[in-house]
């Protein structure tokens, strides 16, 4: 499909539908957390926020997160091409460890901010909010251009269970069970997924994804709650591929990851003024890479092991000065640690370095203002100050207004500040790579402002956003330092602004819609180490994979107890990256592409009396077998096509 052609589409067909309705994963008014911790309807935050559903993810037949994020507006995901391959998010032109990511609250980054999308399914996610902004007053380090927060299935009033089972190209198989219901004051909600691919490349591409979740709540009456999250998940990915992408047909490299989250969430009204809260979360990997000798007379061997732990309190009082209006305190105490080996032989001997084993800790007060959101002028005000055991106290703030110009009209502004901290590498790494304990962390200075239009009499909302960020002591590689001299420091310093455009309908019946279009304008302000025109942080130059034109179009048709259809167009504009099949890695512009993807399901069966439902899916990506690449040598998946069912009771 030609981008002039999805230009079109993305403009004409918003105005020709005015009188529809938007996608039903993204809601007009969905009441939102993340912003403030504070249960707050989004079209009152001074905020951007997207709402997806988790049941319309899973009836499009979307089964991992990082397909769900493209509907996001200004988020840029590149994968490397086969199911596995590392998947990551560029928010607003940040890097792709500037966006912080939870779970029901618990931090899923490697400390430094480092997160993997690829293996993070769909299943039993109820909600995924995304915040695009500063959020470091609230969430710490890493939430320097956002926050992705899943939110998991609750328990049901009545016990309801669901089975689902899909298959497709490349011998893609996935099934999934869950259980949730409600005994007195306790809800529940557990279940587990799997799902293998035998992948795009004809050796050595076989991924397979275990997940096991489970949310229990316990309510004993109207002043107390605890809810506790578990999940477990085990990947393994093999590819054949070398680091620029070649098919070398090697037989015996994969990367494997598997480890827990598990997250406490109490409060307790101790009047109608004071609310008391604690977070215990604690989250752990253990991942690595394996490449063993590819025959007998084969002398090369790698294999890297990283074991990764956080855990973490955050107590806070939520106190309420008037109605509306609400005072949080808090608290948070934080232990990261990491345990790394590497073995490594060649034909010169061995290359195997030093160990890491080391832990720090973080300390943190913060505390946010929030006035009366239904009042014509609303204001979000909060400060944080963090003392981390390594680089010292670092202070952040965030301020937002909003106000209602008049019926349906709602402007809003927003400063802030965010920061990143180091990596465990970054810090501690001996051997050939030397870290640096003394680097400070990266951070940011944003703003933006916005511009709401409601129309009442076709329920629409149309919405503008424009926004500048200053990332400042970006860390970069110098590999000339002088033996045992740090190679990492804070050197570079970058810039990405720009503005979102959305529209979104809904009236009553059953079509929904929506689109979006993002400008993006990133530059490098001062270089890295490296200063050439083909340098990843080079001045004068944009910043990598995060391209200057993207839109997205959404479409979904929903009949009530008999199915849905959903129609999804994204177009990204070209960017640029690096091709590291030629020394010394040279720039290169990846061409723009348009996807489109087809999904729905059919009820064949409804459930009733005791008598299971039975629903078929349906899932097409890349329905006109799009040619792309996302990353540089790693072509993305053509098309492909998922059957499958589900099997529910209860409802």
């Amino acid at each position: 499909m030609r981008p002039s052609l999805v230009a079109l589409i993305l403009c004409v067909i918003p105005a020709a539908l005015a009188g529809q309705v938007p996608a039903d994963t993204v809601a007009l008014k969905p009441v939102v957390v993340t912003a403030t911790r504070l249960p707050t309807p989004a079209s009152e935050l001074p905020a951007a926020v997207t709402v997806l559903d988790g049941a319309a993810l899973r009836a499009a037949g979307i089964h991992t997160v990082y397909e769900a994020l493209r509907e996001v507006p200004a988020a840029a995901i590149v994968q490397q091409g086969s199911f596995g391959g590392v998947a990551s998010l560029f928010l607003r032109g940040g890097q792709s460890n500037y966006v912080k990511v939870l779970l029901d609250g618990v931090p899923l980054n490697d400390p430094g901010g480092s997160f993997d999308f690829s293996s993070l399914s769909t299943e039993g996610v109820e909600r995924i909010e995304v915040l695009r902004g500063p959020a470091s007053v609230l969430y710490g380090s890493d939430a320097v251009t956002g926050v992705v927060q899943i939110f998991t299935t609750r328990g049901s009033a009545k016990t309801r269970g669901e089975a689902t089972f899909d298959g497709g190209a490349y011998g893609t198989l996935a099934w999934s069970a869950r259980l949730s219901g409600t005994a007195r004051a306790v809800s529940y909600s557990v279940g587990a997924s799997r799902a293998t691919s035998d992948g795009m490349y004809s050796v050595n591409n076989n991924y397979d994804n275990t997940v096991v979740t489970g949310h229990v709540r316990f309510a004993p009456d109207d002043r107390t709650d605890a809810a506790l999250t578990v999940r477990y998940g085990d990947d393994t990915y093999h590819f054949p591929t070398n680091g620029a992408g070649d098919t070398l047909a090697d037989r015996n490299q994969f990367t494997h990851g598997s480890g827990p989250t598990v997250g406490l969430d109490a409060g307790h009204r101790f009047s109608q003024r004071v609310e008391g809260r604690v977070l215990i979360a604690a989250s752990g990997s253990d991942g690595g890479y394996d490449n063993a000798p590819d025959s007998a007379g084969d002398p090369n061997l790698f294999r890297s092991q990283d074991k990764l732990r956080r855990a973490s309190a955050d107590a806070r009082a939520n106190i309420t000065l008037g109605p509306g209006t609400v005072l949080t305190t808090g608290g948070v105490l934080e232990r990261e640690g990491a345990n790394s080996t590497n073995e490594c032989e060649s034909a010169f001997g061995s290359c195997s370095s030093p160990p890491i084993d080391t832990t720090r800790w973080n300390r943190a007060l913060y505390a946010q203002l929030v006035s009366d959101p239904r009042r014509r002028v609303s204001l979000v005000a909060g400060g944080r100050l963090e003392s981390n055991e390594r680089f010292g106290t670092y202070a952040t703030y965030r301020g937002g207004v909003a106000w209602r110009l008049a019926r349906g009209t709602r402007a809003r502004a927003t400063v802030g500040s965010a920061f990143r901290e180091p990596t465990f590498f970054e810090n501690f790494s001996t051997g050939f790579t030397t870290g640096n304990p003394d680097l400070e962390p990266e951070h940011s200075h944003c703003w933006e402002v916005g511009l709401e239009q409601s129309l009442g009499g076709a329920p629409a909302t149309f919405s503008t956003t424009v926004f500048g960020q200053r990332f400042a002591n970006m860390i970069d590689y110098d590999p000339n330092a002088a033996p045992g001299a740090p190679n990492y420091r804070n050197v570079a310093e970058a810039s990405a602004d720009g503005v979102e455009l959305g529209v979104q309908v809904s009236p009553e019946g059953g079509l929904s819609l929506g689109a979006s279009y993002t400008y993006l304008a990133t530059n490098v302000i001062t270089s890295g180490f490296d200063s050439s025109q083909g340098a990843a942080l080079a001045a004068g130059q944009p910043l990598l994979r995060r391209p200057k034109h993207s839109g997205r179009f959404d479409a979904a048709y929903r009949v009530r107890g008999r199915g849905s259809a959903s129609l999804s167009v994204t177009y990204v504009g070209e960017r640029a990256d690096q091709d590291f099949s030629t020394f010394p890695a040279p720039r290169v512009m990846l061409p723009s592409y348009a996807r489109v993807d087809l999904g729905g399901e059919a009820v064949l069966v409804r459930p009733h009396a005791g008598t299971p439902g039975v629903t078929a899916r349906l899932r097409v990506e890349n329905l006109f077998n799009a040619s792309y690449e996302e990353v540089k040598n790693y072509p993305a998946r053509p098309r492909v096509l998922f059957l499958g069912a589900q099997v529910r009771f209860g409802d």
